[in-house]
């Protein structure tokens, strides 16, 4: 599901260009704040049918809130805690469609029904992640996680 004013391509064309833009972003800013700022309103700008969409980074055995677009969140989230912490915990991305059925989900806004959480590498280690929110139940499939897998490994070699 695109933002349909400013990409008319398949899905796959969609995600490519996304990819590119993304690239264009962050290949000349050495500012990790920066890249994960711009990172996360090309997503919202992107993305439909989302409340939230941001980064958590890592420090220590807790995710801190990073840029983000989207409602005021929580701020601290301990690895293993939530999707984001599970997502952390497990070292791979974690896809859910009814977040009141996922055991612990944290509810920073009760608005949120699905969410995907992508683990972000940087220098081969788990630096934080990416966390998008929709309001509607099993908006997320198998080619927002692989397009935005790749995305995230894109942004990490620039962080």
């Amino acid at each position: 599901m695109f933002n349909a004013s400013l990409y008319t391509g398949t899905r796959e064309e969609n995600y490519t260009l996304l990819i590119k833009q993304l690239t264009g972003l962050v290949e000349d800013e050495g500012s990790r704040i920066a890249n994960l700022a711009n990172a996360s309103a090309l997503l919202q700008q992107f993305l439909d049918d989302i409340n939230w969409v941001g980064f958590y980074l890592l420090e220590g055995e807790t995710l801190i809130l990073g840029p983000f677009q989207g409602k005021p969140a929580c701020t601290r989230i301990a690895v293993g805690k939530g999707v984001c912490g599970a997502a952390v915990a497990r070292k791979e991305a974690v896809l859910v469609e009814d977040v009141h059925q996922f055991p612990g989900h944290i509810a920073c806004d009760s608005a949120s029904n699905s969410e995907l959480v992508i683990p972000l590498y940087s220098g081969g280690q788990i630096i934080g992640v990416l966390d998008i929110d929709s309001p509607s139940f099993s908006r997320f499939d198998e080619t927002d996680l692989k397009y935005l897998t790749i995305f995230n490994e894109r942004l990490g070699e620039y962080l």
